[in-house]
């Protein structure tokens, strides 16, 4: 077995995108294609690799093991949203500050900004492979990169370095029906939330757009 030194600076190159493993036949609206998303990722395979190399080199930690585990999964959704749309001419990140959906159709919206419109993506990075969570129940149609990565805690947890890998994206069009409310009691501060359900998982699996499922060799 490699030393943790070096399987630490192993970890700072991510995965690269398997060009094999995309899914020809899903069916993704608004003018976007497999091959938009594709080229977003490996942009982001790049940014990651050259940050990580570069806190490597000056004895720094990975940026995902820097960065709370939330903190990281909203990077990843949010350079993917930004990404996309490079490559994506028909979509527009939504301008208006928090605005949902996060990608529109390009001049649906005036100025490109709507608060909450019924038309676009929703774009979500998560580690998890299920149980994706958002602020309410909507009918929306949601994007979402599964990540595998390390985090803050799994130095302390004794899990060795690890390369990020995308190991899936998944995509469909969820209903109200397909989330689950959480509440919360008039004394707690915790922020409501909405889960998506097995009806919803079950549509957006159907709907695969990417899945790397090869075990990671160095965990």
């Amino acid at each position: 077995m490699a030393a943790p030194n070096n399987l630490e600076q192993i970890a700072c190159t991510p995965i690269p995108v398997d060009e094999g493993e995309f899914n020809p036949y899903c069916s993704i609206p608004y003018g976007c294609t497999v091959n938009d998303i594709r080229r977003g990722m490996v942009d982001f395979i790049d940014f990651l690799g050259f940050i990580n190399q570069q806190l490597h080199s000056r004895n720094l930690t990975r940026l995902e093991s820097m960065l709370m585990p939330a903190n990281f999964s909203s990077l990843v959704g949010e350079f993917m949203r930004t990404s996309i749309t490079k490559y994506c001419k028909t979509l527009v990140k939504n301008r208006y500050h928090n605005g949902h959906p996060d990608l529109i159709p390009k001049g649906v919206y005036p100025g490109d900004s709507v608060l909450h419109g019924v038309e676009g993506i929703e774009i979500k990075g998560s580690r998890n492979n299920s149980g994706w969570q958002g602020h309410n129940a909507e009918s929306v149609w949601l994007m979402v990169f599964v990540f595998d990565s390390n985090t803050q805690r799994d130095k302390v947890t004794g899990i060795s370095p690890k390369p990020f890998r995308f190991a899936k994206v998944l995509g469909a069009q969820l209903t109200y029906d397909d989330w689950s409310e959480s509440g919360r009691s008039a004394t707690s501060r915790r922020t409501p939330t909405a889960s998506v359900l097995k009806s919803g998982h079950a549509k957006m699996s159907e709907n695969w757009i990417y899945r790397y499922e090869r075990e990671n060799s160095l965990r």
